[in-house]
């Protein structure tokens, strides 16, 4: 044993590992084993251990002598030794790195949940004389996952795991209430059992793009329930890595889209009835919405109004305007109110208010606006009327006072007149 423990030690002892690495010169096996931040154990083909770093002392709770030539079986059940054992066949066989899953027995009793990497210990000549383990400690992982699992099982909305290939691993109780399926009725299907051919194209392509780009995407999805209803959804789909970061499926959450869609439908009919010209517009200010109102106002069908922009309508300065009032909506989620002058098709100018207010989607993020144009022609009309009649009158009070001057003018001649005659009365008798 010492003799093959000194081969162990000497440079270019271990001439690659499972992944084709190779160790050369002064890279020395005992000091990449020893200075490894994981567990790393050497063994022989019989699973006896040859070499351990402090790591695995400090997984395990055992000194360095209490775990050196002990075999695996010590510290791990007979089932797990007889699948560490094929693990070691397969990577003297067929020279591949495999992994398992092992739950050794720390010196205090506790059984520690690691993943095994293991890979082939050759000697100069490439034979493989055993095999070099990396051990992983799973607990805080297994915290994660297990604390995941509740998160998805307690999740208020529908919430599902799947495989790269669409097929439902994990659903929370949300999912069955959605649809009316059982757990078992829902768990190892395929999510084309819900949904149309078309939708699970959709969705395929969205996990493909979670898969490539790491992007969370949105989709519509129109699951079938299990009375055969259509329920209308949205659906987020966030991928699901392994340890090693890779991409192993999909964790989608539903929104169940029926109330938001009545209620859409009903702020629809509200846009559609209003006795107000009514139009939608997004953040660039296209218009994506408008009533009837809208086209009585202006004069135009509807085809030449939607998808146009409002600059097509009103001069530069007030679509600069229209978008300070846009901007203000967004930022500080307020109603602004704003004066516009739109081109009739006609060519008229037509004057109106704008009170415009912040259009939110299902998450609460503004995406638009609603606009509600009052024409203030007739109003301005009355203005007008009231300013006119204001004139008028000022120049009736000017005549009053002009009259008004006259006779008291008249008035107070006749006093003077009055009085002189009374002092010629008065001469006149003395």
């Amino acid at each position: 044993m010492a003799r093959r423990r000194e081969r162990l030690t000497q440079p270019n002892v271990v001439k690659a590992d499972g992944r084709g690495a190779r160790w050369r010169g002064s890279l020395n096996a005992d000091i990449i084993i020893a200075n490894a931040p994981d567990p790393v154990f050497v063994s022989d083909l019989e699973g006896k251990i040859l070499r351990a770093n402090d790591a695995v002392s400090q997984l395990l709770g055992f000194r360095q002598d209490e775990v050196l030539e002990q075999s695996l079986s010590r510290f791990i059940s007979p089932e797990e030794t007889r699948e560490f054992t094929v693990a070691l066949r397969e990577v003297v066989e067929r020279g591949v790195m495999r992994n398992v899953v092992l739950n050794p027995r720390s010196a205090s009793g506790e059984t520690i949940p690691a993943s095994l990497n293991a890979s082939a210990l050759r000697d100069p000549e490439g034979k493989a004389i055993g095999a070099i383990g990396i051990l992983r400690d799973m607990r805080e992982l297994d915290k994660a996952r297990a604390y995941a699992e509740s998160l998805i099982k307690n999740a208020p909305d529908p919430v599902f795991v799947s495989d790269l290939e669409g097929k439902i691993l994990q659903a929370n109780d949300a999912v069955s209430q959605l649809l009316g399926f059982r757990q078992d009725e829902v768990l190892e299907q395929s999510l084309s059992r819900f949904i149309s051919a078309a939708e699970t194209r959709e969705f395929m392509a969205a996990l493909r793009e979670v898969v490539e780009r790491g992007v969370t995407r949105n989709a519509r999805l129109n699951p079938r329930s299990a009375s055969g209803q259509v329920i209308p959804t949205t659906l987020n789909a966030s991928a699901l890595r392994n340890p090693d970061g890779k991409v192993i499926g999909a964790v989608g959450i539903l929104r169940d889209m029926r109330e938001l869609d009545k209620a859409r439908a009903y702020a629809e009919s509200l846009i559609k009835n209003a006795p107000d010209p009514v139009f939608v517009s997004d953040l660039e200010g296209k218009i994506l919405q408008a009533n009837d109102a809208v086209s009585q106002l202006l004069g135009f069908r509807q085809d030449e109004v939607l998808e146009q922009s409002l600059s097509r309508f009103i001069s530069p300065e007030e679509t600069r305007e229209f978008t300070a009032a846009l901007r203000e909506v967004v930022e500080r989620g307020v109603t602004r109110n704003a004066r516009l002058n739109p081109r009739s098709a006609s060519g008229e100018v037509i004057p109106t208010t704008l009170n415009a207010s912040a259009l939110r989607d299902h998450e609460g993020k503004v995406i638009g606006a609603i606009g509600i144009l009052r024409d203030m022609r007739a109003y301005e009309q009355v203005v007008r009327d009231l300013e006119k009649s204001k004139t008028e009158l000022q120049e009736k009070i000017l005549d009053l006072e002009k009259f008004e001057e006259v006779v008291v003018g008249r008035e107070l001649k006749m006093i003077a007149l009055e009085k002189e005659l009374e002092r010629l009365r008065n001469k006149s008798k003395g």
